[in-house]
């Protein structure tokens, strides 16, 4: 199994609200680690090592060695909760994985030659529907990215999910159809947008004028 990430931490007995405050108390943010027929653990983690992770692309696909007390923990990043007014990390969910593992995971999608695109440059949009794709995998071959050349895509072309080229022992989760990752969609008519506009507003007025004749000729 590969690893992307070390990150030490500090076993924490104690769980519950109280526990979660003294931790943040410390400088630490709480986390758990879960799964693999084990008991759930409760630790404390530097805040700044997940501030790390999420800035870098496919944390959530990173197989990661937890160390605690000189013991080492293969786990993937699953949920982080956020701070409703700063958006800082305040909870981690980690959950363990071995070699035999297969778990569900998102990878993330880097769009190549953008600035190529035939589509892009006679003026269309790339319009990105999937930044990332949901994928069934082993844990010790999670692709770290998927890869899509937007070289030959035209106006109006859709990119489907079936130029990613899987693993052989990876799937995506939704198997029912050849799924649109991202389109290449026409230049904005900005002309006719303007003359929508002002249709529009030309209109408003007109109602506008008509209700207060009407008003007027009540009186």
């Amino acid at each position: 199994m590969a690893t992307v990430a070390t990150l030490e931490a500090t076993l924490k007995v104690e769980n519950g609200t109280g526990s979660s405050r003294a931790i943040r108390r410390e400088g630490k943010i709480p986390a758990v680690i879960y799964g693999g027929n084990e008991q759930p653990q409760t630790i404390a983690v530097d805040p700044r090592d997940i501030l790390k992770g999420l800035n870098q692309k496919g944390f959530y696909a990173s197989i990661v060695d937890i160390i605690i007390d000189g013991k080492k923990s293969h786990v993937i990043p699953k949920a982080v909760q956020f701070h409703p007014v700063s958006d800082a990390p305040i909870h981690v969910d980690f959950l363990r994985v071995t070699d035999s593992s297969t778990i569900t995971v998102n990878v993330p999608i880097s769009f190549l030659n953008q600035d190529k695109c035939k589509g892009v440059k006679a003026g269309g949009i790339l319009n990105i529907v999937r930044h990332s794709v949901e994928v069934i995998a082993p844990a010790a071959r999670i692709p770290s990215l998927f890869e899509v050349d937007l070289l030959e895509y035209e106006i109006a072309d859709s990119v489907k999910s079936s130029v990613i080229a899987l693993p052989a022992d990876v799937k995506f989760t939704i198997s029912d159809r050849d799924f649109t990752i991202a389109t290449i969609v026409p230049p904005k008519d900005e002309a006719a947008a303007d003359k929508a506009d002002a249709d529009a507003a030309a209109a408003a007025s007109a109602a506008s004028t008509a209700a207060s004749e009407a008003a007027k000729g009540k009186k």
